[in-house]
């Protein structure tokens, strides 16, 4: 196993452990089969183990099998305050005092706000007191080190990033969603301020390995590499000296064994020029069944009328790439839920977007077309609700 540093020179395996995945076996969790895999990934040398409040019993199972097998002072446990429930300080503690109850432990070494869309969320937040809230959980050693995970755009994660000293943060990162959500962008400015980068679905939860392109396979097999699509994703994080621990949801011996070979041999600035080929390659072979063909390069933002125009593209691919729930659950995550409306619907049709496009392409048209899809009448409705029900804990 390889390390890389925290903030304060905490040494993290590369390789950190989802525990939001584990299997489950009747109404609960697999706790016999999911202690296996802990241990497993344990004696191969992950100390880093990411789970959170609302994962279903996830918890608890952690709490349990380090207590059983003695080794909770040997590994770090990270987990999140559900901040989209809290609307008070008394909230705070209430959460926290569970979450310690769950793991059966005095402190979290890694304590995130959870799912954070937009800077409007950590301003409700420091109304309701969560600064002086996180030094005394720091003062008494509750709280070891304080980060975020984060679901928006790029804007608003580098307004959080900029908003507090955070020790941390987690990103969702992989070689497709380059310029997606806090991106590569993101990253670099992380790495920038010194905060370690923890990334979430570097396999897009599994999509980048089971939903690949007959041509993406392909790619990766010519390269004589021997490499699984798996391993070709992890490679291609490790490759990157900004990235400090890639979470993986194991839940079987088998994933737990190869992650752990590939995050002991795989090192930063390892691939080659022809290995990037292959990931473009394989990056045009899923676009190929994209319904817009948007990069993500930005070049059309700012909109005057505010509409997150690539955010919606990605999410109108999503439903092409992956399915019709999914891309609606990245519109609904990333741009539905911004305190700024961001819809289609917003658009004038001034068409300056279209004169700074480099792939040409019909943005105006295209926006009618992928808010269509994306937000049919149930679903305009599901958000309209969730708008007004964030406004209400943003005014606190």
């Amino acid at each position: 196993m390889q390390y890389r540093n925290d903030k304060q020179g905490d040494a993290l395996s590369i390789l950190g452990f989802g525990c939001m995945r584990f299997t489950h076996k009747g109404s609960g969790i697999d706790l016999e089969k999911a202690e296996q895999e802990i241990l497993a990934a344990y004696r191969s040398g992950v100390n880093y183990y990411d789970t959170a409040y609302i994962y279903p019993g996830s918890e608890e199972a952690v709490g349990k099998i380090f207590e059983k097998n003695g080794i909770r002072e040997h590994v770090k446990i990270a987990t999140k305050l559900p901040q989209y429930l809290c609307s008070s300080r008394e909230a705070l503690d209430k959460y926290f005092k569970e979450q310690l109850r769950r793991l059966r432990t005095d402190h979290v070494d890694y304590y995130l706000m959870h799912h954070m869309t937009d800077i409007a969320m950590w301003e409700k937040l420091e109304r309701i007191g969560i600064r002086d809230w996180i030094e005394e959980k720091k003062a008494c050693g509750a709280i070891r080190r304080i980060g975020f995970s984060y679901h928006g755009n790029t804007e608003n994660f580098l307004k959080i990033l900029d908003a507090y000293d955070w020790d941390m943060c987690q990103i969702q990162y992989n070689y497709y969603d380059r310029t997606s959500q806090a991106g590569e962008e993101g990253l670099k400015a992380a790495a920038a301020k010194g905060i370690p980068v923890v990334i979430m679905e570097p396999l897009r939860g599994g999509k980048l390995v089971n939903m690949l392109p007959k041509e993406a396979l392909s790619a990766m097999e010519r390269s004589g590499r021997g490499w699984s699509a798996a391993e070709w994703g992890l490679r291609w994080l490790y490759d990157q000296p900004e990235v400090t621990v890639v979470l993986s949801g194991m839940n079987s011996l088998a994933m737990v064994e190869e992650n752990c070979r590939i995050a002991s041999e795989a090192k930063a600035h390892h691939l080659t020029a022809a290995d990037f080929a292959v990931f473009e390659e394989v990056i045009e072979g899923i676009r190929e069944k994209e319904r817009v063909g948007c990069t993500g390069c930005r070049y059309c933002m700012p909109c005057p009328q505010g509409v997150d125009i690539p955010g919606t593209f990605r999410s109108y691919n999503a439903m092409a790439l992956e399915s019709k729930g999914e891309g609606r659950k990245q519109y609904f995550q990333t741009v539905a839920l911004t305190r700024d409306p961001a819809f289609a619907t917003q658009c004038i049709g001034c068409g300056k977007c279209e004169k700074h496009c480099p792939q040409g392409i019909p943005i105006r048209e295209k926006l009618k077309e992928a808010d269509k899809a994306l937000r049919p009448m149930h679903y305009r409705i599901a958000i309209g609700a969730a708008r007004w029900y964030l406004y209400k804990l943003r005014r606190g």
